[in-house]
């Protein structure tokens, strides 16, 4: 079940799978029959009630036993009656993800068992229970940590890959810095882990078999911190002609040398968590060292630095954090002009369950219906922010989603991205 909401006037930008799911089914053991299903494939209308009548008959066809769902948090309600209607059609239904491994006592009330933490560690088990008809309630992953060594292969196989414009290839799991916001994969392991090479060269092969040229989605937290490791696949990424694009931070645009090195390597694109055009916000963001705050006076100079290199920037900003007044939204469309951002994602500060931003203002009293999960769509106001007040920054992010999206503010962006793209190939 897929995040609502991404649009850039009204066309849909990314159409991706669940690498979580067909990750579980790289992991099923032996002697099962296994497909991949997006929602919309199970003949279910948009905006029509899931009812158990509905889900059957697509269900009987298929011969279903047992069902694994993933769903985000603002779509955990859909994914609920979902497992509701396939449980009263008489289907086993497990639920993993983010939301289920902050939240199980909740999911447990719509599904027979719930995945917690790393699902290659749980899956197998869940299955061969499930087949002994001895499901438990909870498999949880913690204390043991995944080797990303032992990955299995997700099974791409499953796909229809011209339903997608991307797929996704996990190379590294967690982050560093630890952001008060975070729903990421932070809240399923404790440390920073790497996939080996010859791993993930597997798995873009495997992706080639099916799709001849791919556009990948590196789906990392925070993907390029380890440079030794990029500077080995980026030959093979070359040789393969792979585009690619993933999440990284401000800190890759410190090296021009391995910059022009992505590039040759097909790197077509970073997201970057800018998260303020000024420092009022910053503080606090980053919980551990105050990072994001510390690198505030770098992070322009570094943007020019990757975008420079040919590679473009989408510059994510979160507009109405503590600290933000009115003057937040001209300060954003500044920015993104001034560095000609070719992309840039505005979002409103979002308390998912489980991030220690939730905890913070459950705790202070800030939130409007805590549990409404459906508010969490990182474009949906659900708390009291300060100083401004909620009519200012509702109004004022539309508006400014306005601006930043028109037409002609797009092209000048984008413009300014080539011009200077073209400026630092000179200067090589």
């Amino acid at each position: 079940m897929t995040m609502p909401g991404f649009m850039e006037r009204s066309q849909v930008i990314a159409s991706l799978p669940s690498l979580g799911l067909l990750t579980l089914a790289g992991c099923t053991p032996d002697g099962h029959t296994l497909s991949y299903h997006e929602v919309r494939d199970l003949g279910i209308e948009a905006e029509v009630p899931v009812t158990p009548e509905s889900i059957s008959l697509e269900m009987q066809e298929l011969s279903v036993d047992l069902v694994a769902l993933s769903s985000l948090t603002a779509q955990i309600p859909d994914a609920y009656a979902l497992a509701d209607a396939l449980r009263a059609a008489g289907i086993l239904v497990v639920l993993g993800g983010l939301h289920a491994t902050a939240l199980p006592d909740e999911a447990l009330q719509h599904v027979d068992a719930v995945a917690q933490g790393e699902g290659e560690i749980t899956w197998p088990q869940i299955v061969t229970d499930a087949q002994a008809g001895a499901l438990k309630p909870v498999y949880q992953s913690a204390p043991v940590e995944f080797d990303l060594a032992d990955a299995p292969m997700p099974a791409f196989h499953l796909l229809k890959p011209e339903a997608y414009n991307r797929l996704t290839v996990q190379t590294s799991r967690g982050c560093p810095h630890r952001c008060e916001f975070c729903a990421s994969s932070i809240l399923i392991t404790k440390k920073y882990k790497q996939k080996p090479v010859k791993n993930v060269l597997a798995e873009l092969d495997a992706i080639r078999d099916i799709w001849r040229r791919p556009f990948i989605e590196f789906a990392d937290d925070n993907g390029l911190l380890n440079k030794r490791w990029w500077r080995e696949i980026l030959p093979e990424l070359k040789a393969r002609k792979i585009r690619w694009f993933t999440e990284t931070d401000i800190s890759v645009g410190k090296d021009p040398v391995f910059l022009r090195e992505l590039a040759d390597g097909g790197c077509k694109e970073v997201l970057i968590g800018l998260e303020s055009p000024i420092e009022q916000g910053l503080q606090g963001t980053e919980l551990n060292n105050d990072w994001k705050l510390k690198q505030f006076k770098k992070s322009s100079e570094a943007v020019r630095t990757i975008q420079s290199a040919g590679i473009r920037v989408n510059g994510c900003f979160i507009v109405g954090l503590d600290g933000h007044t009115p003057k937040i939204f001209d300060a954003v469309y500044e920015l993104a002009a001034e560095l000609g951002l070719y992309d840039v994602q505005i979002t409103l500060p979002t308390a998912f369950p489980g991030t220690p931003f939730y905890e913070r203002l459950k705790a202070d009293g800030r939130l409007d219906m805590p549990d409404d999960w459906s508010k969490r769509t990182l474009f949906d106001l659900h708390f009291a922010p300060f100083p401004m007040t909620r009519d200012e920054l509702r109004e004022g992010f539309i508006a400014l989603a306005g601006r930043l999206y028109a037409d002609t503010s797009t092209r000048e962006r984008r413009a300014s991205f080539r011009a200077g793209a073209r400026a630092g190939s000179v200067k090589r």
